[in-house]
């Protein structure tokens, strides 16, 4: 016997599929989430790297996220066609004005997150490191409630 696709979406809890185009459009946000977040972690990073040192160099950019340079390589290619960076032989990577744009936004999408979790009694530590998940993948409205929240139980 076949079963329906309420039968096989899980327990009966009386609640309603999600509607079709509902479903296509919170895959469609996930995915560009996804997309957007391995660009906010490099132009991050590369912004630190140059606050630390006055550049980022390909193998410095590898060492620190845990990949083969060639990756990096590919990801650079990509993120100088979006208008983020600019490579210059022998010198390193630097990031645009938009470039910069982008990891400061980033940077303050995670502030936000941390100090949340933080307001939940989460530890420090923690709070980092999830953080550094969850920040790509939360609304603006999602963001602002999670500021309004931190905001009420540790100050502005």
């Amino acid at each position: 016997m076949q079963e329906s696709p309420r039968e096989s979406a899980g327990p009966d809890d009386g609640a309603p599929l999600v509607d079709p185009e509902v479903h296509v459009e919170s895959f469609r946000q996930a995915r560009e989430a996804r997309r957007l977040e391995l660009v906010e972690d490099y132009v991050e990073l590369i912004a630190d790297l140059i606050g630390d040192g006055g550049e980022a160099r390909q193998v410095d950019i590898a060492a620190r996220l845990g990949v083969a340079q060639p990756t990096v390589a590919k990801m650079l290619k990509r993120l100088a066609e979006d208008g983020l960076v600019q490579q210059r032989p022998y010198r390193g990577v630097f990031l645009t004005a938009a470039g910069q744009a982008l990891a400061a936004q980033s940077r303050e999408r995670h502030r936000i997150v941390e100090r949340f979790l933080c307001a939940l009694g989460v530890s420090t530590e923690t709070a980092r490191r999830d953080a550094e998940g969850i920040e790509h993948h939360v609304s603006a409205e999602t963001l602002d409630a999670f500021r309004r929240f931190a905001d009420a139980r540790l100050g502005s």
